[in-house]
């Protein structure tokens, strides 16, 4: 069965979602949620697009998007490929580090962008990982609050 096209448009605002594969970490420590970080540092640069907000937990990542230009995929498999072989030489293992395929689900950025922005920088308090969202360092809250 074919893979069902995504959807791609220039501006287009996503909710992307990357799970690791077998309910796994894909961070094992803070240096590692570095590397991703720098990862998203240097594919901004590269593919000119917007990072409104994110959230790196244990086993899991929520990115908010957007695309002034229509290259999400071509993005999107930068970050992934790039952080799992990161993985996989630290690590000495081989194989996927994700589960199946990134989601991306195209935001009505009207009447979801705050509200899904509000949703991931959230994420910490809500998964018990911590009481007040400025605290988890892997976040974009610490930024938007004016931490840094």
């Amino acid at each position: 069965m074919a893979r069902q096209q995504r959807i791609e448009y220039e501006g287009a605002f996503y909710h992307i979602t990357s799970r690791s594969n077998l309910r796994s970490n894909i961070f094992f420590e803070d240096t590692d949620r570095e590397k991703f970080a720098e990862i998203l540092q240097r594919t901004k640069k590269r593919y000119k697009y917007v990072l409104h907000a994110y959230v790196l937990i244990d086993n899991y990542c929520h990115l908010l998007i957007e695309t002034p230009l229509v290259n999400l995929n071509q993005l999107m498999q930068n970050i992934n490929t790039s952080y799992t072989v990161f993985i996989n030489r630290k690590c000495r293992r081989s194989g996927h580090l994700f589960q199946r395929r990134y989601k991306a689900i195209v935001v009505d950025k009207d009447n979801y962008l705050i509200s899904l922005s509000r949703y991931i920088r959230l994420n910490p308090v809500r998964t018990n990982i911590v009481d007040f969202p400025e605290q988890y360092r892997w976040s974009s809250c610490r930024e938007y609050v004016g931490y840094l």
